[in-house]
Parts: structure tokens; C-alpha cells; sequence
């Protein structure tokens, strides 16, 4: 007899001619039949949980709002008005003095500045031997370029490696010596380290020409002044503010300790340097950054340095060399203060002469309170302090705009509407009594119940501020804004009572219920967490059942194979006798 081995049984009706996989199947989509209602189910609470998300939000805005009604401060809150803001600006802080206030500003106040000594560059020659300086890397403030310039219309040309003493021969050789050309080495005298050209026969110098293309004439500050005589406008020596602090044409050179480390302080900061690998202008920003509070600069016009502070007031700069000798090679050693000055002021009309180190004038000054005025110029002002009601009305309008937004929103989730076939279809939170719950509260709070214990009933609730119920839903609006603001102005105290009294006002009792609505173990979070707790169940319920399923589908297919098999194998022996009857061996 044949045997079966080789069949593939797993093939569906191969032996038997049923289609048992089709059969499986239907049965496991049979058994999958509640997953649908599950899923839908499922769907429904997920959408019930994101509009929680939601209302959760407009909570938290709302409560943002309610907690800014509740704060004390708002109503405390205050605006300023300068009476001429080109003279003088103001602000006004929490609980400023209410009232008008007249500043009379006699004296603007000031900074104190540090003047170092002047011509503090090295001379240009100090021995008069100008064959020795070479004007490409003699120091000038600014370096000579190649190139012409003109004297009584004759041109010199000159270049970087000429020697000073060459070009005064060339300016001589150029005017046939109508013009000559001097130094002067003298440290004693008013024209040390300038250079003079003089006519002699006392005939007017013109200098230069519009084809000029050196700048020597300007290197050296020689300028036309319609005479015979032109001289240096100032010294010419001036320091190299990048060169190292080495090679800077200090007339001092700056010193340091044996490693060339030196260290200075200004106002009692320590500032350091390092010979040969500090500029002076690394040094100069070492200064403006640090917290000396001043300010460094160098003066090209009189080759000195400054210090300026950076607040203004009659206060003075202080300074000392530690290690080397810096402050004194650069002048400010020797410098000389400008006093700063103070800020001079009377108040109200008073004959004591009030003082500010600062423009800005302040409590301390003034004695009023909560007031800051900054004086721009001299003058009298006049600043009046007031309730900032603007603040309080908009911090309202805001309460309004997220009560609207949430009640709206409510309203939107649990109401039904009809189409024109007249199918009726329901809000996602359609019955759900946590939100209609929260809607309701919300308006009991505010209106049905909202009348704050111990206030004139003139003025103990929403509705005598002009903020009425719309009276076809939950949302409310400001409809009487004169009332609003004649209770900000003539009754303010008792508007914070309606909003912030701690034990009774519409504010306190709004953010407590919030804060047990939406706080950190607030009802609608519990109620958000029942919700994703239902739709992780239906996930392990699906799971569960298709485990079972998979189970089921294993043991059918398992029960058809053996099916199959039993069927193959009674074919092959009817095969076998069929074939024995055919061929007569049996």
C-alpha cells in the first residue's frame, strides 16, 4: 500500500476537497464579533477624555484669571502722568501715593570723569636726530602712506622707508627753500614733537592739492591757516592702542613684575595685564568689562586716556597701581577728576532742595511712595498718580472672555442637534453629569448665589457692575460699562471686597472650586483617569480575546489536518484496491 508521507496536508481540501482554512477564519471572525462594539466604545471614551483635555485647559485659563481678580495687588495697581514728557517720564509701582506731585529740576545730574595727563604717546625723536625715525613705523597716530602731497603746488613724493629728516629735505628741494621744514625735540616747550613749515620770505603756505595721494599733511595735522607759519596742530607721538603694551609709544612704557604681569585696581576691581602679549586696548576693554564700573576710552585729540562712570552723581573714581606701574604710564595716575553732579529738585512747592545721585528720581529721594519720575530736562512737573482702573477693567474682560469660553464649550459638547431628516444627533458629552455638573457650579458661583455677605447691596455682586446672564445660555457679558467703571471709581475698595475677600468673594470662591475641579487630585481629573482607565481595560479585553482566538484557530486547524490526513489515507487505499480490481490481483 502507498504511504501518505509527502502529502502536504496543510493545504486546505487537498485530501478531503473542504475548503476548511475559509472555515477557520469565518469561525475566528465570528469570535472577534464583540471587539466591534468594544472599539466603538472605546472611540467614544477617547473622545469624552479629549474634551476633558479641554475643558481642563479653559479651567486652568479661567483660573489664571480668577486667581488675578482674587490678588490683593490689583487693586493696588497704579499709572502715572507726566504733565511734559519732553521734560520728565514716571511710573508708578504697586500701592504708589495717590495724588498730584510738583517737581521743580534745577540741576540734571551727571557722571564724574577721570581726565588722565595729555600727550601721554612718546615723542616722535627725543634727541632731534630725525635721520633715525623712519615715518612708515614712526608714531603717529595713524600710519603715513606712500605717495604725493603738494606744498605752494609743488609735489613731493615720498615713501614708507624715507627718514623724517628726507622728507623735510624733499618738501626744501621741492620749493627751492622758499618753504622749510622743523622739528621740535624740546619737551619744554609748547611746540615739543610738532613739526613746523615756515615761508622765508613770509609769503602765505598753501599745502596740498586734489591729486594728493599720500596723507602725510594729515598724519602730521598740518593745515592751511592763510600765513606763513604752519605748525603741528598737536603733538604728533601718539599711542599704538593695538600694538603690544610693549611696543604701545608710551612716553612711559608700562611695567610689570619680572614674568611682565602687572595688576591694577579702579574702584576697588582688580585688573590685570601681561606686558607682551596685552594691548593697551585688550586692557581698555578688560576695564569696560568688568565691574568697575566706569568706563575706559583713549582721547586721540589730546593722546590721553579717560575714565568715565557709568552712573551719574558727585561720586569719585578711585584708582591704584598694584604690580607695575600701568595707571601711571598711561596719565591716569596723574589725572585729574571732573566732579559728577547730582540731580537738584524741590517738591510741592517746598524750599528744601531735594538731592539724586541719578536722573531718576525714587522713593528714597522723594519720599513718596512707589513714584519713580526721570528727569529729562530743567523745569517744573507736574506728575499725578492714580488707580490704574484700566488694568483692573481688563483683568474683568478677561474673566468674562475664558467664563464665556468654557461655558460655551460645555454647552457645544452636551447639547443635541437635529438635521433636516430629523435625525438627532448627541453631543460627545451628551449626559455626562461631571460637565453639566461644572457648568452649573460655575453659574451658581457667579450669579444664582453670588452675593458677597457684608457689602452695601448696591454693589455686592456681578450684576452692579454691569455684567449681566445672557438669558439663552451659560454665558455672561459686560453690558452696562459705564456702571463698571463709575464702581472703579468711586467705590474701588468695595469691588475688591466683591472679588478678593478671602472668606466670601466671587474670585476666592471661583479659584477654590477650580482648584478642586482641576487641581492636582481635582474631580475632573479623577473623572479623566476613570475614562483612560475604561479604555485600557477594552484594550486588555481585546487582547484577552484575541489570545483565545489564536488559541481556538490552532486547535481547528489541528482537528482539519488530522481530518485531512484520515482522508488521505482512505484515498490511497481505495486507490490500491482500484488498481488490484483493474489488474485482476484480486
Amino acid at each position: 500500500m502507498a504511504s501518505t508521507t509527502g502529502v502536504d496536508l496543510s493545504l486546505s481540501g487537498l485530501a478531503s476537497g473542504f475548503d476548511w482554512k475559509t472555515v477557520v477564519s469565518q469561525l475566528a471572525t465570528a469570535e472577534r464579533g464583540p471587539e466591534t462594539q468594544w472599539h466603538q466604545r472605546q472611540a467614544t471614551i477617547n473622545q469624552q477624555n479629549s474634551a476633558f483635555g479641554l475643558i481642563k485647559s479653559m479651567l486652568g485659563t479661567l483660573q489664571t484669571d480668577v486667581q488675578a481678580l482674587k490678588d490683593p495687588t490689583l487693586y493696588s495697581s497704579r499709572t502715572a502722568q507726566s504733565s511734559d514728557s519732553t521734560l520728565a517720564t514716571t511710573s508708578a509701582g504697586t500701592g504708589a501715593t495717590l495724588g498730584s506731585f510738583n517737581f521743580n529740576i534745577a540741576q540734571l545730574a551727571t557722571a564724574a570723569q577721570l581726565n588722565g595727563a595729555t600727550n601721554m604717546g612718546a615723542a616722535l625723536s627725543s634727541d632731534g636726530n630725525l635721520s633715525a625715525v623712519t615715518i612708515g613705523t614712526a608714531g603717529f597716530a595713524t600710519p603715513v602712506t606712500a605717495g604725493t602731497f603738494t606744498v605752494n603746488g609743488k609735489q613731493i613724493t615720498i615713501a614708507t622707508t624715507d627718514s623724517l629728516q628726507q622728507v623735510f629735505d624733499k618738501i626744501g628741494s621741492a620749493t627751492s627753500n622758499t618753504v622749510t621744514a622743523s622739528y621740535n625735540s624740546n619737551p619744554n616747550q609748547a611746540t615739543s614733537d610738532k613739526i613746523a613749515l615756515t615761508s622765508v620770505n613770509n609769503s602765505e603756505i598753501v599745502l596740498g592739492s586734489a591729486t594728493d595721494t599720500s596723507n602725510f599733511l594729515q598724519v602730521a595735522q598740518l593745515y592751511n591757516n592763510s600765513t606763513g607759519s604752519i605748525t603741528s596742530a598737536s603733538a604728533l607721538g601718539s599711542v599704538r592702542l593695538t600694538a603690544s603694551l610693549a611696543d604701545a609709544n608710551l612716553r612711559t612704557p608700562v611695567t610689570g613684575d619680572t614674568s611682565g604681569l602687572g595688576a591694577f585696581t579702579i574702584n576697588g576691581v582688580s585688573v590685570s595685564y601681561n606686558t607682551a602679549n596685552d594691548s593697551v586696548q585688550n586692557v581698555i576693554d578688560r576695564i569696560n568689562n568688568s565691574a568697575a564700573g566706569v568706563t575706559a576710552s583713549f582721547n586721540a585729540q589730546t593722546d590721553g586716556f579717560v575714565l568715565s562712570n557709568n552712573t551719574t552723581g558727585d561720586v569719585g573714581i578711585a584708582t591704584q597701581d598694584v604690580t607695575g606701574n600701568f595707571l601711571a604710564a598711561t596719565g591716569l595716575a596723574q589725572g585729574t577728576l571732573a566732579h559728577g553732579k547730582n540731580l537738584l529738585y524741590t517738591l510741592n512747592g517746598g524750599t528744601t532742595q531735594l538731592v539724586s545721585q541719578s536722573n531718576t528720581i525714587t522713593q528714597a529721594s522723594s519720599n513718596v511712595t512707589g513714584l519713580s519720575v526721570t528727569a529729562l530736562g530743567k523745569g517744573s512737573i507736574n506728575i499725578t498718580v492714580s488707580s490704574d482702573t484700566g488694568k483692573i477693567q481688563t483683568a474683568i474682560q478677561n474673566f468674562i472672555t475664558a467664563y464665556n469660553n468654557t461655558q460655551s464649550y460645555i454647552t457645544t459638547q452636551t447639547a443635541s442637534s437635529t438635521d433636516s431628516s430629523g435625525k438627532v444627533s448627541a453631543g460627545i458629552l451628551a449626559g455626562d453629569q461631571s460637565a453639566n455638573s461644572i457648568a452649573s457650579s460655575l453659574r451658581s458661583l457667579s450669579f444664582s448665589s453670588a452675593s458677597v455677605p457684608g457689602l452695601p447691596s448696591s454693589l455686592d455682586q456681578l450684576a452692579d457692575l454691569g455684567i449681566q446672564t445672557n438669558g439663552q445660555d451659560n454665558t455672561i457679558k459686560l453690558a452696562n460699562s459705564s456702571a463698571l467703571t463709575a464702581a472703579l471709581t468711586t467705590n474701588l475698595a468695595t469691588v475688591q471686597s466683591l472679588f478678593s475677600d478671602p472668606t466670601n468673594g466671587l474670585a476666592a470662591r471661583l479659584d477654590s472650586f477650580l482648584t478642586n475641579t482641576v487641581g492636582d487630585n481635582g474631580s475632573l481629573i479623577q473623572h479623566q483617569a476613570g475614562l483612560t482607565k475604561q479604555s485600557t481595560s477594552i484594550d486588555t479585553q481585546v487582547a484577552n480575546l484575541e489570545k483565545t482566538i489564536t488559541s481556538d484557530s490552532a486547535h481547528w486547524t489541528t482537528e482539519f489536518q488530522a481530518m485531512e490526513q484520515a482522508q488521505a489515507k482512505v484515498n490511497q487505499e481505495l486507490t490500491y484496491l482500484n488498481q488490484a480490481i483493474t489488474s485482476g490481483a484480486l
